[in-house]
């Protein structure tokens, strides 16, 4: 070898890695495949559940999740890093007992509805009265009702998809607000979820304006057909509870925002993002601590690889169990602001197997090539309308196109709103699945030459 063409490759290799390893940003196939090896969203992810544990909307706890969130993002390299602040009524959790006073005196387990109202601190006790769905209870005259606790059951049952949890969800949403209408002094609900673990998921509730807050609860699977069994024997069955959670009154909570600026203005931004809250029984890693970090490693990588087109705005909502506050204080801060596409992560990390569009016939291609990108992880096109999400929801409502990426619940529903929601029920492999069809769908979306305009969003969003 001569001596230049020695120098030549001593010269090669002494390249900057960055320099060798640099995927141009219009390369989804790549960068998808290069995330099947992604650390950055269980990085994230295992931080927030250990360094800041449950985060309890407008809570103190909330707060320091969002600051651990600046700093996060910071150093991961984004730009634009802020908190957007909003007020929003503040709940938090008491005491939480129930016991069976006859015929067969038992302890239960229970777990207080969010928006709960309270017994007091001496309880109350009286006659059960059970309704083994929610129309039952509807169906119910007043007098069947006034001065009991209601029990509300329902048979929800795992689906791929999630959608037994709108219906059988209702228990818990409207069946309390039902109960204090007709003169219940407590409600319990069957968990709305799939797992016979001992452990109740809690989740909001509702009461309608004038309807004042009684108790309601969340019996585990285990404790509610037990319960069933009892009243099965035919016998007057009497609980005393103990439900003790406080309203009070304002308090603060904000959204995360952090941006990878794209090279045209013009072109748009692209809405992606989970919500940084969570229920306060578990520590929030799956709804959704596996939901910012995917998004958010996905963004990066898009961010690594070059500057895309078009910006890339990833939002860590606030408060979004207790009614979607994070999301619409968002939309009424950013409307005036060009949205094009909008997509949001709030369904745990177990694999991804199908996508939903809504985007104009200007842009058709780009569900096209999204089918192309995403069919090697397993991934197909569904047939349905876009426009799934609680927090990109309000822009989606004002005509923003919409892509949904789809996970497996079929074992979401064990662990949603449980004690169970920790960071050992994450599966590494199928994280990286999703961070690689977010990396795949970003990279096509955001460098897209099409012009991505308004759409009719999807019905009943």
């Amino acid at each position: 070898m001569t001596l230049r063409l020695l120098l030549a490759a001593v010269a090669a290799f002494a390249l900057p890695l960055p320099a060798l390893a640099q995927v141009a940003p219009s390369d989804p196939a790549t960068l998808r495949d290069a995330a099947l090896k992604d650390d950055i969203a269980w990085d994230i992810v295992e931080g927030l559940t250990t360094e800041v544990g449950q985060r309890l909307a407008a809570t103190d706890a909330e707060a320091r999740a969002r600051e651990w969130a600046v700093t996060k993002l910071k150093a991961l390299g984004f730009q634009n890093v802020h908190i957007e602040t909003f007020r929003m009524p503040v709940w938090v959790r008491g005491e939480e007992r129930a016991e069976i006073v006859s015929p067969f005196p038992q302890k239960l387990v229970i777990a207080a509805l969010g928006n709960s109202g309270s017994t007091g601190p001496k309880g109350v006790e009286a006659e059960i009265v059970y309704f083994p769905t929610l129309a039952d209870l509807e169906a119910a005259p007043d007098s069947a009702v006034k001065g009991k606790i209601v029990f509300i059951s329902h048979a929800m049952m795992p689906t791929q998809d999630g959608s037994s949890y709108g219906p059988f969800g209702q228990a818990r949403r409207k069946g309390p607000a039902i109960a204090a209408q007709k003169g219940a002094v407590a409600v319990l609900i069957r968990s709305v979820g799939t797992d016979h673990h001992r452990n109740p998921h809690t989740g909001g509730t509702n009461w309608p304006k004038g309807v004042t807050p009684i108790a309601a609860a969340a019996l585990p699977l285990p404790d509610a057909e037990q319960l069933e069994r009892v009243l099965r024997r035919g016998k007057p069955v009497r609980m005393r509870l103990l439900i003790t959670p406080q309203f009070k009154g304002e308090g603060e909570s904000g959204n995360v925002i952090a941006e990878v600026p794209g090279s045209d203005p013009s072109a748009g931004i692209v809405l992606i993002g989970g919500h940084l809250d969570s229920w306060d029984l578990g520590t929030g890693a799956i709804d959704d601590g596996t939901g910012v970090a995917i998004t958010a490693a996905a963004a990066k990588r898009i961010m690594d690889s070059g500057q895309p087109r078009r910006t890339i705005r990833v939002v860590w909502f606030g408060a979004e169990e207790p009614g979607g506050f994070g999301g619409e204080a968002y939309a009424k801060a950013h409307a005036g602001e060009r949205h094009v596409a909008a997509a949001e992560s709030d369904f745990g990390a177990d694999r991804v197997w199908k996508f939903d569009v809504n985007l104009p016939d200007s842009a058709k291609a780009i569900g096209d090539r999204l089918t192309a990108a995403l069919a090697p992880l397993g991934i197909a096109r569904g047939r349905e309308l876009a426009g799934d999400g609680t927090d990109v929801g309000p822009m989606m409502k004002l005509g923003v196109a919409a892509i949904d990426l789809a996970q497996d619940g079929t074992r979401y529903f064990d662990l949603h709103h449980t004690p169970d929601d920790t960071l050992d029920k994450i599966d590494l492999v199928q994280l990286r699945q999703n961070v690689a069809a977010w990396t795949a769908m970003l990279a096509t979306v955001a460098n897209a030459p099409e012009e991505i305009g308004p759409v009719t969003p999807r019905p009943g969003l």
